[in-house]
């Protein structure tokens, strides 16, 4: 039998706790930064010369690494990390159910005879093939066809975690197919990197290469482990279904950067440890905006090592949180009523030549190409809007969007009022054949772009994609998502768009026209066809949603309709022109996250009707019949009439409890109902729609008398923790 909810003695537990204590490694950071990562420095000491280049060609430029090289960086990985205490390895992959995945294989191989070696040679660092065929697949394999392969990518270095050697790799189908987040997240890279490139030699002809980076900020919350285990809910769903708001949320905003509470910050300190020496560079941290809400990010990094470290941190996180008797949660929306969790995904363009392709520049050449990357990236979320909201779509995502500081649904770009300004004038300024003088004269004023004002771009937080002076801001990402598919997206569009912009300069460089004339005619075009995407208002207001419909920007509130862009024509065209996704693999993704929304809103309903029957109700019935005693004992020693009037409070609340108690009952059955019925569907579309439909509305109204609930019954009755202590409680 499971003990109950004691509040008084929980919370005395937890407020009982105290701060971990955290030894440091070193006295500074960089005598512990990357120590248990096989980088640069370890390949120079481990490897030969000969593996040693053949593994930078790899990172550099892409080339293979051939077998008989292989077996020496695999020798030379093994000798590093056996001299630091590793006995296994993996190949550490992303598979499509939104986690990472890691199967241990050790070193030990006996010979015979009470004979053994460490045996790691380049077969096993190259290319596993892990079974894994219980993994999503979107019916691109069936589960008696076992093959899938991972395959080492060098260009994320191997790491050492728990004494196990981590070898990231990607995960395909014995087909070639991507199983994974990270196989069409490289694709896209090396597709954004040949578009480009191509776009940079108008303006410079030694770029060779154009890196896409990615700075993540990473929100969550943190609850103690007392209250985690007594939250069937929170442990099953990630989030609190119940829960009647606390008289004092956030709206002091006295949390938003206050002092980090002493528990909290040693937790922190803790992770970042462990995070620094895997190489993740975690820079900030601070509080959020929630009670028990924090953030943390780390410094900008080449776009797919950022990807894994970010998985690798959460990782990190919740291991470490346990060891501080907390929980860590990722969910998007854990509680109602205040602000949920983002991971805002900050997206730029680096050259080889150290330029930032968004940060205006103080020359008005460079400020051409800041404009030719700076309006084809707004160009790109205009005509692909559909697909990057599809990339953001999740059932956890579905309550955060639109509300408490978290972008709408409407994808729309946020540039500040002076480039407003600046697109607008362009826009009326560029029109036919431009004098010599009208050149000078535009490219100088485009000279004139004040960085001060840049860099104080983005105060609307509302906006889904902000620029922010130097980079893009996509707010919509939600916290606990794999940041690889909405990069891969924006790659993807990026690409496509910047391909088809140079074909429409050269074409004009064709008719004679110069250079410098066709590039800022074709970003006029942009700027006139992509205008509908720019807004820089307030995107919770009405008045936006009917604007947006006016300028045809799609506004889908729910996931199983945001993913159908999957399907579009757009989208198959413009991920097989950049060869990123076939139509197979973007089938097998639609179909994957549909099953994953209805999954993780049948959970929801399972756990919703089980704690409203286990849980709030027995509570009710119990207060009930201390009230029913009351009154009967009341009338018994004052008699009828004065007992009647003694009692009216106590046959007020016995009637309200009643009255909610019937709708929890009545509402818990119908859900289960309505869930029988989805189930029973074979097309996933409409299952995953009969779930957004029909099953998920009945938990805010059973959430809805539960909470009424929750102010009737006595307090220490109630058998969960209340908002109040989940958020205040540290």
């Amino acid at each position: 039998m499971s003990t109950p909810f004691l509040r008084s003695k929980a919370l005395a537990d937890v407020l009982g706790r105290q701060p971990k204590e955290v030894q440091l490694p070193g006295s500074r950071i960089s005598e512990y930064y990357g120590t248990n990562v096989f980088n640069d420095g370890a390949m120079r000491m481990f490897l030969t010369e000969d593996a040693y280049r053949a593994v930078r060609s790899a990172i550099d430029r892409g080339e293979r690494i051939d077998r008989r090289l292989a077996d020496q960086v695999a020798s030379g990985m093994k000798e590093w990390a056996t001299s630091k205490g590793a006995t296994h390895y993996t190949h550490w992959f992303q598979p499509l159910n939104g986690s990472s995945a890691e199967k241990h294989d050790a070193f030990f191989e006996p010979l015979g005879e009470g004979r053994s070696i460490e045996r790691f040679d380049g077969g096993m660092l190259v290319q596993q093939e892990p079974d894994a065929s219980s993994f999503p697949s979107g019916g691109i394999r069936n589960t008696f066809e076992a093959r899938g392969y991972s395959a080492w990518d060098p260009g994320s270095p191997a790491f050492l975690i728990h004494r196990t050697l981590c070898i990231p790799t990607i995960f395909v189908s014995y087909t070639g197919e991507a199983l994974d987040f990270k196989t069409p997240l490289l694709r896209s890279i090396r597709a954004l990197d040949e578009a480009a490139t191509a776009v940079c030699q108008y303006f410079d002809k030694d770029v060779r290469k154009v890196i896409a980076t990615l700075g993540w900020e990473q929100e969550y919350f943190l609850i103690d482990e007392s209250f985690y285990f007594a939250r069937p809910d929170i442990m099953m769903a990630g989030r609190a279904l119940f829960g009647h708001g606390p008289a004092r949320g956030q709206q002091l905003e006295d949390h938003y950067f206050g002092s980090i509470p002493e528990r909290m910050q040693a937790y922190m300190r803790d992770f970042e440890t462990e995070a620094l020496k895997l190489g993740i560079p975690v820079k900030t941290r601070h509080n959020e905006v929630a009670p028990n809400q924090f953030e943390c990010a780390p410094v900008f990094e080449e776009m797919n090592l950022a990807v894994d470290h970010n998985m690798l941190l959460m990782d990190v996180m919740e291991k470490t949180a346990r060891k501080h008797d907390m929980r860590v949660l990722f969910h998007e929306k854990p509680y109602a009523g205040v602000n949920g969790s983002g991971k805002h995904n900050n997206w730029s363009l680096a050259t080889d030549t150290g330029v930032n392709l968004l940060k205006p520049a103080r020359t008005p050449k460079e400020n051409i190409q800041f404009l030719a990357f700076f309006v084809n990236t707004i160009a790109a979320v205009h005509a692909h809007a559909d697909i990057l909201r599809a990339s953001i779509a999740s059932a956890n995502n579905d309550h955060r969007l639109g509300a408490n500081e978290a972008p709408p649904a409407i994808i729309s770009v946020f540039v500040g009022e002076y480039l407003t300004g600046l697109l607008d004038d362009l826009e009326k300024n560029i029109k036919g054949k431009m004098s010599p003088a009208s050149k000078t004269e535009l490219k100088l004023d485009i000279g004139r772009i004040p960085q001060v004002l840049l860099d104080n771009t983005d105060r609307n937080r509302t906006s889904p994609l902000a620029f922010t002076g130097n980079k893009f801001e996509f707010r919509a990402v939600g916290s606990s998502a794999n940041c690889a598919g909405p990069m891969t997206v924006l790659n993807t569009i990026v690409a496509a768009q910047l391909k088809a912009f140079k074909a429409e300069v050269d074409a004009l460089i064709r008719k004679d026209v110069k250079k410098d004339e066709a590039i800022l005619r074709c970003i006029r075009d942009l700027i006139i066809r992509s205008k509908a995407v720019r807004f820089e208002g307030n995107g919770y207001g009405e008045e936006w949603r009917a604007e947006a419909a006016k300028r045809g920007l799609p506004n889908v509130q729910d996931t199983p309709r945001a993913l159908d862009a999957w399907n579009g024509e757009a989208t198959r065209a413009v991920f097989k022109a950049m060869g990123v996704l076939s139509d197979k693999e973007l089938k097998a993704r639609h179909d994957i996250e549909l099953h994953n929304y209805t999954l993780k809103v049948q959970i929801e309903s399972r756990v919703c009707a089980d704690m409203a029957t286990n849980h709030v109700l027995p509570a009710a019935v119990h207060y009930q019949n201390r009230l029913i005693q009351n009154v009967q004992g009341l009338r018994e020693v004052l008699g009828r009439e004065e007992g009647d009037n003694a009692t009216a409070t106590q046959v007020e609340i016995i009637r309200k409890i009643s009255l909610h108690m019937e709708q929890v009952r009545l509402l818990s059955k119908a859900m289960t109902d309505a869930r029988k019925a989805a189930n029973a569907m074979a097309d996933q579309r409409e299952r995953a729609i009969a779930y957004c439909d029909n099953v998920k509305p009945y938990m805010d109204r059973i959430r809805y008398h539960a909470n009424k609930l929750e102010l009737l019954v006595d307090d220490e009755l109630w058998p969960l923790p209340k908002m109040r202590e989940l958020l205040f409680t540290r």
